[in-house]
Parts: C-alpha cells; sequence; structure tokens
C-alpha cells in the first residue's frame, strides 16, 4: 500500500489522541494561550459536543492582529473557521492532503459520525509519508543484500 493510500485512523493510532478545544465565547487571548501551552497551531471550537468551528494561529494572524482587534476582547466564534472541514477515519492521506491543499488549510478535525475523534495536521501527515517511506527503504536494502 502506498503512504497516501494509508488511512487517517492508521495515523491516528500513532499519535496523541488529545482533543484540545474552547468554546465559542472564549477569549482569542486565552485561545491562544492553550495552543502555546499544548504547542499546537489550531484550536477546535466547541459547543458543548459539537464542532462548530477552528481557530488557528493564522486566524488569530489574520482576523486580529491585521485588523487591529483586541484578542482579550474578542470572542473565538468572531474568527473561528465555519463550518469546519472534517474527514472520517477512512479517508486516505492522500484526500487530507488534497483536502489541506485546496482549501488552505493545516488541521482537519476527524470525526467518526458525530463525533469527533482526533485532529490530524499537515505535519503529521508529512511525518507519516516519511516514516512509511523510510520503511519501505529498508525493505527493499534487505532485500537486495539478501539476494
Amino acid at each position: 500500500m502506498s503512504e497516501l493510500a494509508s488511512t487517517v485512523g492508521a495515523v491516528l493510532k500513532k499519535k496523541s489522541r488529545d482533543i484540545w478545544s474552547a468554546t465559542p465565547d472564549t477569549s482569542v487571548y486565552r485561545c491562544m494561550e492553550i495552543m502555546a501551552e499544548r504547542e499546537i497551531g489550531a484550536l477546535l471550537v466547541m459547543q458543548e459536543n459539537d464542532l462548530i468551528g477552528v481557530i488557528s494561529e493564522r486566524d488569530y494572524a489574520r482576523k486580529v492582529i491585521l485588523q487591529g482587534r483586541s484578542s482579550k476582547e474578542t470572542a473565538a466564534s468572531e474568527i473561528m473557521s465555519s463550518p469546519a472541514l472534517c474527514v472520517s477515519p477512512e479517508h486516505t492521506i492522500g484526500d487530507c492532503m488534497l483536502i489541506m491543499t485546496r482549501n488552505r488549510i493545516r488541521h482537519l478535525p476527524v470525526r467518526e459520525g458525530s463525533k469527533v475523534i482526533g485532529v490530524v495536521s499537515i505535519g503529521d501527515l508529512v511525518n507519516w509519508i516519511i516514516t512509511e517511506q523510510e520503511e519501505t527503504i529498508r525493505h527493499l536494502e534487505a532485500y537486495i543484500c539478501s539476494s
């Protein structure tokens, strides 16, 4: 199976399943604090158990900083990307990369039915591809050396 045909579900099995989120009324400042603390580039915006949007560092830069808004007085709901584009665990790495490229986004929530079960970033996908390619190279080298 090619690296791009691997599924998002396989990627999620290898990474932390922590899901970090904020509510729509959380201040953008607090959202940025959470992202900095967790070393992540995007935060889900949840209304109870419903995903209603995603707030990213890019949203902050373009919709707060460049517009001269106050991050302490601006709510996440005012700048989040909504509706959030999502994938299922069955989507392939190739599917996700295409969605991210076409929509110029770096993070995709993963849903199983209506439940968010994880988030994949472009970095997660690139790391997956590199790891899979390294493994293929090791197998080929072992095959060649054993011949």
